[in-house]
């Protein structure tokens, strides 16, 4: 497909930054008509509005009706233009169109049930399920697939023997400031106890990618309570995420700011700029007073294909700071509940640490408006992303 497009323009479309560009203005143009359509169409037909829980919140109300599922326009404007400029036997594309699709899917399903038969969809054991069969599959893919696994068998040559270099264990990724040029093995985690065991070090680097793409998935499902928050933070994301593939792809730009060097990467920009288009698309319905919601389709689909981008890129580690939002939300909920249940239990009483969680809902109980809070978790999400920069190139 690539080969016919290149002759309908004069630039060289052979070029990954050419081709990112045109696929995020052909992304953002898809999803602007299209979610101009649903939003028409629903107002007649009423088909596919959401549906408001009683949260004793100021203004949902006024929200009930508005069309959800705008997810899978995400993912339709997010595909297109991938399919069209992306080399499609690269590996890791094709490991995050399969996660857009899987992912996307089980998001489909959860928004399906809640608007035609149960407002609280899948059960959470049926959602994290699916989240642990993708890490798993992401997980063996990165691992032991030949041709981007850091499992190696060199062949040192010489004028008089030829040898073999001791096979290299493991999995390298980047951990700031800690470790020589920010790179650290997973197979340190094992050696400690025997170097024989360096060969196991998939036991441990498949669970880390599985809670991962677990936690990050439903962090930032949980997020998508505000008008534009979820899309917002996402958009910074993925353009941090954007940027450091353009490093990472080029051995020049990766020498100069100490990134680990990785071929053939180059592709996924593409998607990258596919995505971003799409969510800024997106973003334009969305913001206050939001006129389509995204649902589980959309949420759980960023939440998914950002870890996995970051697995590709070898920045899995630095999430906690880079989605330090979506991480913040995802656990606020966890310490509710077991504070909840705790307390419960020892006094007879449940008691809360916050108001209401997750962390966005709390804010709004204490009166601040959600475009308040909209305007504050960007600013501190491009904060995050400098960091993350900051730390990955002293």
């Amino acid at each position: 497909m690539i080969y016919f497009f290149k002759y309908l323009f004069f630039f060289n479309i052979n070029s990954v930054f050419y081709r990112a560009i045109i696929s995020f203005f052909l992304s953002f143009c898809i999803a602007l008509i299209l979610y101009q359509k649903i939003i028409c169409w629903n107002r007649k037909n009423n088909v596919i509005g959401e549906k408001i829980r009683d949260l004793g919140l100021f203004g949902q109300k006024e929200k009930e009706g508005t069309p959800t599922m705008g997810g899978v326009v995400i993912i339709f404007s997010t595909l297109i233009p991938t399919i069209f400029f992306s080399t499609l036997n690269n590996v890791y594309v094709l490991m995050l169109i399969m996660t857009t699709l899987y992912i996307g899917c089980i998001g489909f399903i959860d928004d399906y049930i809640k608007i035609k038969h149960n407002k609280k969809g899948l059960s959470i054991i049926g959602k994290v399920f699916s989240q642990i069969l993708l890490g798993i599959l992401i997980g063996i893919t990165m691992y032991f697939n030949t041709s981007i696994s850091s499992i190696q068998k060199q062949k040192i040559e010489s004028k008089d023997s030829h040898f073999f270099k001791e096979k290299e264990y493991g999995f390298k990724t980047t951990i700031p400031i800690l470790y020589h040029n920010n790179e650290f093995n997973y197979a340190y985690l094992l050696s400690w106890y025997n170097q024989k065991c360096k060969k196991y070090t998939w036991i441990v680097f498949i669970p880390i990618v599985v809670g991962i793409i677990t936690f990050l998935s439903n962090g930032a499902n949980l997020t998508d309570g505000i008008d534009g928050l979820t899309a917002g933070i996402s958009s910074i994301i993925f353009a941090t995420l954007s940027l450091l593939s353009i490093i990472s792809s080029n051995k020049i730009y990766s020498s100069y700011f100490h990134f680990i060097y990785i071929p053939n990467i180059e592709e996924i920009i593409i998607f990258s700029f596919s995505f971003l288009g799409s969510l800024i698309s997106f973003l334009w319905y969305n913001t206050y007073p939001a006129q389509i919601f995204m649902g589980d389709t959309g949420s759980l689909t960023i939440g998914g294909v950002i870890a996995t981008l970051a697995i590709i890129n070898r920045k899995e580690l630095i999430l906690p700071i880079l989605c330090g939002i979506f991480f913040v939300e995802n656990i606020s909920v966890i310490m509710q509940v077991l504070y909840f249940r705790f307390s419960k239990k020892k006094y007879g009483i449940g008691k809360r640490i916050f108001i209401m969680a997750p962390l966005h809902h709390h804010f709004q109980k204490l009166g601040y408006h959600e475009n308040k809070i909209f305007n504050r978790f960007i600013i501190i999400q491009m904060m995050l992303s400098m960091l993350v920069f900051i730390l990955l190139i002293i």
